[in-house]
């Protein structure tokens, strides 16, 4: 019988530092940052790294308002591990 080993994966959809210049395909709204984060909770991520962008500028932002539009949206839809950054900051 072969041996099956457990993983947990961990996903961070924004990344840290990334700006939308380094790549078009970064979430940068609440809307686009829950529709990623759901995205890899249905494809098998059990944690959730989350950081929060400027939706003006796609620049990472500790703005405790910026969190909250999509951290309701994946509590709602997945049971994956939340955790907020407490880092990233581009300052």
């Amino acid at each position: 019988m072969a041996h099956r080993s457990k993983a947990i994966i961990t996903c961070a959809p924004t990344g840290a530092i990334h700006t939308p210049s380094m790549s078009p395909h970064l979430p940068v709204t609440a809307d686009e940052i829950a529709a990623a984060s759901i995205e890899a909770a249905r494809a098998g991520a059990a944690i959730l790294h989350l950081h929060a962008r400027d939706p003006k500028d796609g620049r990472p932002s500790q703005d405790p308002a910026l969190f909250r539009p999509f951290l309701s949206k994946i509590k709602a839809a997945t049971d994956a591990v939340i955790n907020i950054t407490t880092g990233g900051s581009h300052t």
